[in-house]
C-alpha cells in the first residue's frame, strides 16, 4: 500500500496484497449490484477510479487504490472494514479463477470450440480477481515472440464475447485452422484488415467468410 496518511477507521493491513485489495473492491461492488465504475460514482469518485486500466501503469508498475477512496467507498455503501476485508483475504480455493492455456497451444488451434471458447483438458485454472466476463480466459506467453509488446511470462486476458473495434488487438482463428495474434487496422462490411504483431506476420485482409472467430485482448500483465 502507498505511504499516504490513513483516514479515520482505516487500518492498513500489511499482509494484504495488491490483488487482494482490488479483489475486495470488485467483490464489494458486486454485492451492491454495481460495476466497479458504479461503485466509484456512488462514493463520489471519478467513474474511472477503479477501472482495470488504473490498476497498473503502462510499464507494469502496480497502482494501489488510495486509502481515501477506500474510506469513501465504505462510507457510501455502509460496509464495515471487517466486511470489506474478508473477501480479499479469502483462501485460494475460494478466489475466482479463469481457464489458462499456453499461447503456443492456442496458436495450434488447440483447446477451442467453434465459437472460440475453451474446451478440452489442456486448460488449467488460474486465480484472478473477479472478472466481469464469464467467457474470458487467459493465455500465457512462454517466449518473447511478441516482444516488445509482450514478453515471456506475461499473461493475456482474452474474450470471444467482447466487441471488436479498430485498433484492438485480437486473437483471430480462420476457417483454414490458423490462429494468429494481430491488431485490427480497419473494419468493413466485408471483413477486416489486420496487422501482425509478432514481428514476422504480414499485414493481411480476411473476409468475413474466412474468419471462424475473434477474441479481443482485454488486459495483459507486464
Amino acid at each position: 500500500m502507498p505511504s499516504d496518511s490513513s483516514p479515520p477507521g482505516w487500518t492498513r493491513p500489511a499482509a494484504l496484497s495488491h490483488e487482494q485489495i482490488w479483489s475486495a473492491i470488485d467483490a464489494l461492488a458486486k454485492r451492491c449490484g454495481l460495476t466497479a465504475s458504479g461503485l466509484a460514482k456512488r462514493a463520489g469518485l471519478d467513474a474511472t477510479t477503479f477501472n482495470r486500466s488504473k490498476r497498473q501503469t503502462n510499464d507494469g508498475r502496480l497502482r494501489w487504490p488510495s486509502t481515501e477512496s477506500i474510506a469513501k467507498v465504505l462510507e457510501a455503501t455502509g460496509a464495515s472494514l471487517s466486511e470489506f476485508l474478508p473477501s480479499s483475504a479469502a483462501s485460494a480455493s475460494e478466489r475466482p479463477t479463469l481457464p489458462r492455456l499456453r499461447l503456443s497451444a492456442a496458436a495450434r488451434g488447440a483447446g477451442f470450440d467453434e465459437r472460440g471458447r475453451p474446451i478440452g483438458s489442456e486448460w488449467e485454472q488460474w486465480t484472478f480477481p473477479d472478472f466481469d466476463d464469464d467467457q474470458a480466459y487467459a493465455l500465457e506467453l512462454a517466449d518473447d515472440a511478441l516482444s516488445p509488446l509482450y514478453r515471456v511470462g506475461d499473461t493475456l486476458i482474452v474474450s470471444p464475447a467482447a466487441p471488436v473495434r479498430r485498433g484492438d488487438r485480437v486473437l483471430a482463428h480462420t476457417r483454414a485452422g490458423e490462429t494468429i495474434l494481430c491488431e485490427v487496422r480497419r473494419q468493413s462490411a466485408d471483413g477486416l484488415e489486420l496487422r501482425g504483431i509478432d514481428g514476422s506476420s504480414q499485414d493481411r485482409t480476411l473476409g468475413n467468410e474466412a474468419i471462424a472467430w475473434l477474441a479481443r485482448i482485454l488486459w495483459s500483465s507486464r
